[in-house]
């Protein structure tokens, strides 16, 4: 599913208008984006977690130049469901 399609869902599902949902679901990406950028998580309960989580740093190899490179330790964000959303998804056959 797209943005395009999620506004349009949305849209239907509540009768607004489609650039005023489009408005309200940018400004939602980018506060979580905000948010994950100044180390703060970011939690929707009942639906789920956007976290910042830690990589330890590792060797790895540079299979075209043959060469051992170091990846520095660094942060990534991620998405943890919650319970009731990974259960919900296991169900779907």
């Amino acid at each position: 599913m797209t943005k395009a399609e999620i506004v349009n869902e949305i849209a239907t599902k509540t009768g607004f208008d489609k650039n005023a949902v489009q408005t309200v679901v940018e400004a939602f990406m980018n506060t979580v984006k905000g948010s994950l950028s100044k180390n703060d998580n970011v939690y929707l309960r009942g639906f789920g977690s956007f976290i910042v989580k830690e990589r330890a740093e590792k060797t790895a190899r540079n299979i075209s130049k043959n060469q051992t490179i170091v990846i520095p330790a660094h942060k990534i964000p991620a998405f943890k469901p919650c319970k009731t959303f990974v259960n919900a998804v296991k169900k779907i056959k």
